[in-house]
């Protein structure tokens, strides 16, 4: 039995807890592997109603993928490693999106990156007091991916590039307003909401546990957000996050992969991404599966975890310096079903 993840049976729910919380609860190629395999079981059988993914400790539900082994297999030349864990990753994005069944987050802490794939495409998605939420992949020099990209590209007025670019963490409010989320529970309540749907199998249950939305900083400030994003482009973001409102997500943009934000913005704008998950994931993938040879993903995560001197190389200086060619080869089509040669 994989100890990085406890999959079992409960009541009437499949339950799936993510077992490393001294890493955050990222996850490893086996983990996403186990989920989807449990899934895939569990569709088919009669004596299961709903599924419930949940976390051990308090830091984090997931804060993403186990980035150091993609790592180590880039600094190898071994891309194709990072290739098939993306690919891999993506279908059990795309199979929680699709999955016919009642489908459960419970999203203390952190949840970023991988995190967001494994839960915020399920139908029934908990916030509460500590949640987190964001897509900051182009600080590591990637680009919002596992279906975040379609989470992003739904939002109106351009608010979804404002998060791509900037990494934004959303707290419960804001979750729920992006629609990363759909309801605020107090965590205190958690376990008992959960053993009610164990014991009964009922989804609806957990609405009478269900409590009034906290405010959101992104809603308060959303015709500021969209105005300054309106009819954006590689060229005019940086200056219209002139804005002291702006001031921690303008330091936030500056520290990311000039190369990656250039094309989060280019996919953003992509309307195929929007149309459903499956286009958003290829649109990721055209990315992620190009990276690490050629993208600036290696030594994002050097300088992050690494060497942890938190001062990458980028190959561009600035947005401005990322040119149409740069963008040429990862705007390519790449079947998430064929790897790179």
């Amino acid at each position: 039995m994989d100890k990085d993840i406890f999959i079992r049976k409960n009541g009437y729910a499949g339950h799936i807890t993510l077992n490393r919380p001294e890493v955050l609860n990222s996850l490893t190629y086996q983990m996403i592997l186990s989920i989807e395999k449990a899934l895939d079981e569990w569709s088919n059988d009669s004596n299961i109603s709903l599924i419930i993914i949940d976390a051990l400790g308090d830091r984090a539900f997931c804060a993403g993928g186990d980035i150091q082994i993609l790592y180590e297999n880039g600094s190898k030349g071994n891309f194709q490693y990072g290739q098939k864990f993306w690919a891999d990753e993506y279908r059990l994005n795309e199979k929680i999106f699709n999955y016919r069944k009642p489908f459960f987050a419970f999203m203390q802490g952190f949840t970023m990156g991988g995190g967001v794939g494994v839960s915020c495409h399920g139908s029934h998605r908990i916030v509460g007091e500590t949640s987190q939420i964001a897509m900051p992949e182009c600080s590591i020099g990637l680009v919002p991916d596992v279906g975040g990209s379609y989470l992003l590209a739904k939002l109106e007025g351009n608010l979804g590039i404002f998060l791509g670019a900037t990494g934004k963490r959303m707290k419960a409010g804001d979750a729920i307003f992006c629609k990363f989320a759909d309801f605020f529970i107090p965590e205190a309540k958690w376990e008992e909401s959960k053993s009610v749907l164990f014991s009964t199998g009922n989804a609806s249950k957990i609405h009478q546990f269900v409590s009034k939305t906290p405010t959101s900083e992104i809603k308060e400030n959303r015709n500021m957000i969209c105005e300054s994003m309106l009819e954006i482009d590689i060229n005019s973001i940086e200056d219209r996050l002139q804005n002291p409102l702006f001031e921690k997500d303008l330091k936030n943009f500056k520290g990311n992969s000039p190369l990656a934000v250039a094309y989060t913005i280019k996919m953003l704008q992509d309307k195929m991404v929007s149309r459903n998950i499956s286009n958003a994931l290829d649109k990721e993938y055209q990315y992620t599966a190009r990276s690490q040879e050629f993208g600036d993903f290696q030594e994002g995560v050097r300088a992050a975890v690494i060497d942890k001197d938190r001062n990458p190389k980028w190959k561009h200086a600035n947005i401005k310096e990322v040119s149409e060619e740069d963008l040429d080869l990862f705007l390519k089509p790449m079947p998430r079903n064929k790897m790179e040669e």
